[in-house]
């Protein structure tokens, strides 16, 4: 099992955007093949902050999800209400 840690930062004004897209991204990815789970969390000093972590599997059951066709039309809405990229990290267990 992998455990994918993703941080983005929102625009100003767009946090409610973000989290209606991220519900919606997040529906998507509980139909994923590998996906166990996933939660949305906000940093408490700074609500544009946002990170999910999700675990999955394996890492192709990760990749597989990343390179899915749903994953990339649900980013493109994301990517639009983003200050920079979204930063992945994969962490698996020690």
């Amino acid at each position: 099992m992998i455990r994918v840690f993703i941080e983005r930062l929102i625009a100003e004004t767009m946090e409610t955007t973000y989290d209606d897209v991220e519900k919606q991204t997040l529906q998507a990815a509980v139909c994923a093949p590998g996906f166990i789970s996933g939660e949305s969390l906000t940093d408490i000093k700074n609500p544009r902050h946002r990170v999910v972590l999700c675990k999955f599997r394996s890492e192709l059951d990760w990749n597989n999800w990343a390179g899915s066709t749903e994953r990339k039309e649900m980013m493109a809405k994301i990517n639009l209400i983003l200050e920079g990229e979204e930063k992945i990290t994969l962490l698996d267990m020690a």
